[in-house]
């Protein structure tokens, strides 16, 4: 099963399924990638006998693997950099390519490190978590980040295919399926209230991986993403929809350092309600709604600010936001709900508003 995204640069198919990644050699062909050098980049955080099995795959062209425990705190131009030094010492180039296999930050990484060396080599990516492959993987945003804040430095690169296994998803820790679940969740929200109560009322089989289930509950978000992407590749307005939650969630997790206390999709989970509970507070979204939201993300455990941040933590967080990319002035632009499925763009607050907001979050006196 596969969906196709369309943009004005490029044609590009995301495979769904089990075992695709062991018809590596086949994909390529079917997309014209038929490079003589690849470089496989993989997260050392896959289990082995994947990567052994997928190295069978790929016999008879010069293939170069390289192996990094990626993390947020590498998300950095120094790991680019070791990426684009290989490229250059292995002479690749604009017709070899580059292969991610991994999460969202080695798909980030390296669709970055493709999209500018020697102006763009072929890339597929071959997410490995849920939240690569429901939302990361997807559209062709890169970056890293830097001391401003998340995903300050990147481009606009979409990859030549995606190939989603759910084999990948075997491995991973309940905290990781719920980082992806996040994604999942944000997507409904802006775009297919019955999708909302889909998740709503089999989250519990998605996070056990029930096929049918996760196969299906994938397959919809990406075909949500995609629609965004398709009307909106370079983010002009409507693709900034794709960013509720994000504002927040950003400042989230570069005010904790980016540190294992707090990672991205949780932290998604925790802007997701801050935009939601301010979405109300301006008489946008119904008092109902939120408590839909607000009791579904509390059977996630992802409902309590205290957990994570102090009042001192208040101005950090606000200096973030300042910085966030939607900006285009001293006010902060929030993508906000007027109901589910009804995102409502383009609303800027005084900093002195959303501050006083993120102390009541933190203090609990939301009224």
């Amino acid at each position: 099963m596969k969906l196709f995204v369309k943009t004005k640069e490029k044609k590009y198919p995301i495979y769904f399924g089990a075992n695709n990644y062991l018809k590596i050699k086949k994909i390529l062909n079917e997309n014209n990638i038929n490079s003589k050098k690849t470089m496989v980049v993989y997260d050392k955080n896959v289990p082995k006998k994947i990567i052994s099995k997928f190295r069978t795959k790929l016999i008879n062209n010069e293939n170069i693997f390289i192996g990094i425990k990626f993390n947020e705190k590498i998300k950095n131009l120094n790991t680019v950099k070791k990426i684009l030094d290989s490229l250059g010492k292995n002479n690749f180039n604009r017709n070899d390519c580059v292969i991610s296999v991994g999460g969202g930050i080695a798909g980030d990484i390296c669709s970055f490190a493709s999209s500018v060396y020697k102006r763009g080599l072929k890339f597929v990516n071959i997410p490995t978590t849920l939240l690569s492959q429901v939302d990361s993987s997807i559209g062709g945003k890169t970056g890293v980040n830097n001391f401003l804040g998340k995903n300050m430095i990147g481009t606009f690169y979409q990859p030549n295919a995606v190939i989603n296994d759910i084999i990948f998803l075997k491995s991973l820790p309940r905290r990781e399926m719920i980082c992806g679940y996040a994604e999942m969740l944000k997507h409904s929200l802006i775009s297919n209230k019955k999708f909302f109560i889909f998740l709503k009322n089999n989250f519990k089989s998605i996070l056990n991986l029930k096929p049918e289930i996760i196969k299906k509950a994938i397959f919809n978000s990406c075909k949500i993403k995609k629609g965004f992407v398709e009307k909106d590749e370079k983010e002009k307005n409507l693709r900034k929809t794709l960013n509720y939650g994000h504002t927040f969630a950003h400042a989230f997790e570069s005010t904790l350092s980016y540190t294992n206390k707090l990672n991205h999709g949780e932290a998604v989970l925790l802007g997701i309600l801050a935009a939601s509970k301010f979405s109300n507070k301006e008489n946008l979204l119904s008092n109902g709604e939120l408590e839909l939201i607000e009791k579904h993300i509390s059977e996630l455990k992802y409902n309590n600010f205290k957990t994570y941040f102090k009042k001192t933590n208040v101005n950090k967080i606000l200096n973030f936001m300042k910085n966030d990319k939607k900006n285009n002035s001293n006010d902060i632009n929030l993508i906000l709900l007027k109901k589910i499925a009804k995102p409502v763009l383009n609303n800027t607050y005084s900093q002195f508003k959303v501050k006083k907001f993120i102390s009541s979050l933190i203090n609990k006196q939301l009224n």
